[in-house]
């Protein structure tokens, strides 16, 4: 559906901002459903002030957080927490409304957790919200949201899923088939080589729709294909990628809550705020302002160890015997492929070099979004400045679109997380209509410029290190 589509005029009931939170309210105090516990009466009524104080960092370690004026306490139930402990104890303190909103499309499957969680509610005489967010941005994007569920764009289109799958299954046959077929010669090991590399990012970016509950209504049966493509057919575990993953989206480029920014500083100084301060420190773990010459190498190569070491770490440590079972399978299953076609040494080179050229396209792909974009400590924005701030787009091309998996749409993937890929497009006019009329700048970029922004960024950082370092 194009911008030309959508009527702007409310007396002719097209409006496309509707009250989001309308079918969201909580129920009145003193009332209950059937099968659950009631609310109580007379909730305890809190200030900000005191919902700031709660932020899992002061003497009680306590985490409190604010969804649609209710006050929940989250301190034990955050290393429960489905998504991971983190995701949710980044909103200790904060209004965590929005974030909410985005990550979970079924809100009937968590009420049952947040009614054991609420402790009282904003009294009041207390703002809906924070004194730090924009409300009128706020009340138009969750109008916005509305309006989206509406037009039906949370809801996956199966069909072109199961052509991703598909397409997936057989790049992934066709590494084995040419080698079968042709032999270890040059030209097939190449091919070959090609195939499963292309098999592997493919499945990176589908195992990604699944851990966002984007491909199924329901939630169960994308963390069950999930398992499978991101376990059995890439050697990942799907606790591991969700755990990282889903902070990496409630907080974007906000370095300790960011995963994405684990970088910073062992192998890059990225982001002015955080290079000035690394450099006023005399902190140098490498010659950062050359970062952007050795970016192209040391970035892939850094990502393939890290990858091996924190998933076997991680699986273990949390005792996720399932991921590790299914790791080792995965293991097993490319052996019995390739190694009886190759010989295990040609397979060392064929499996390995595969892997450099999948991070290489991962981390360009992944970073081209955020690393030109604003780098600091947690702001506490709202939801709409801290993911608009921290993302840009690419142009659209049927080229572009497969060749990222969508994620040249990074905009709309960050502030509707759930949606399915396929509608990005269709959400991209209005999220740029709200940007337009809030002045918030909406970036969309090249493919090719998109990653030259990388380098600069880097570069750029790097000399604000150096400043930093030697006069700071």
């Amino acid at each position: 559906m194009g911008w030309s589509t959508l009527s702007l005029d409310t007396e002719q009931g097209s409006a496309w901002w509707i009250p989001a939170l309308s079918a969201q309210m909580p129920p009145q105090t003193g009332s209950s459903e059937k099968g659950t516990s009631p609310i109580p009466a007379f909730p305890q009524p809190f200030t900000w002030e005191e919902v700031r104080m709660h932020n899992g960092r002061g003497e009680s370690q306590e985490q409190w957080l604010v969804i649609d004026r209710k006050v929940y306490d989250v301190s034990r139930f955050s290393k429960k927490h489905p998504g991971g402990s983190r995701v949710i104890s980044h909103y200790a303190g904060q209004d965590a409304t929005d974030a909410f909103v985005a990550f979970h499309n079924d809100k009937s499957v968590v009420k049952k957790y947040l009614r054991s969680l609420l402790i009282g509610e904003l009294a009041p005489d207390q703002p809906s919200f924070e004194s730090n967010k924009k409300k009128s941005l706020l009340e138009d994007f969750r109008e916005l949201r509305c309006t989206v569920e509406k037009m039906g764009l949370l809801r996956p289109n199966y069909f072109f899923f199961f052509l991703v799958f598909l397409h997936v299954l057989v790049l992934d046959a066709a590494s084995w088939l040419v080698i079968w077929y042709f032999g270890i010669s040059l030209v097939p090991f190449l091919a070959g080589m090609a195939f499963f590399t292309v098999a592997q990012i493919q499945m990176g970016w589908f195992q990604h729709d699944l851990g966002h509950c984007s491909v199924f209504r329901k939630p169960r049966w994308n963390r069950v294909l999930q398992m499978v493509v991101i376990n059995v057919l890439k050697g990942l575990p799907a606790s591991w990628w969700n755990h990282l993953h889903n902070q990496h989206h409630a907080k974007p480029n906000c370095f300790r809550k960011d995963p994405d920014l684990n970088m910073h500083p062992l192998l890059f100084s990225l982001g002015k705020t955080l290079s000035v301060e690394l450099g006023k420190k005399k902190k140098k773990f490498m010659p950062y302002n050359y970062q952007h010459k050795y970016f192209f190498l040391l970035a892939p190569l850094a990502l393939i160890p890290f990858f091996q070491l924190t998933i076997f770490h991680f699986t273990i440590k949390r005792k996720k015997w399932l991921d590790l079972i299914l790791l080792v399978s995965f293991t097993i299953r490319v052996s019995l492929m390739y190694i009886p076609l190759m010989g295990f040494k040609n397979f060392m080179i064929y499996y390995w070099l595969s892997r450099y050229f999948e991070s290489t396209w991962f981390i360009w792909v992944s970073q081209m979004n955020h690393i030109p974009m604003l780098i600091d400590y947690d702001q506490n924005k709202d939801w709409v400045s801290t993911q608009l701030h921290a993302t840009c787009n690419v142009e659209q091309s049927l080229f572009n679109d497969w060749f990222t998996g969508h994620l040249n749409f990074q905009i709309e993937h960050h502030l509707f997380p759930t949606m399915p890929r396929h509608n990005y497009w269709k959400v991209a006019p209005l999220v740029k209509s709200l940007c337009d009329k809030h002045g918030i700048e909406y970036k969309t970029k090249t493919l090719l410029t998109a990653f030259v922004d990388i380098l600069h960024s880097l570069k750029d950082s790097g000399e604000h290190w150096l400043e930093a370092y030697l006069h700071g």
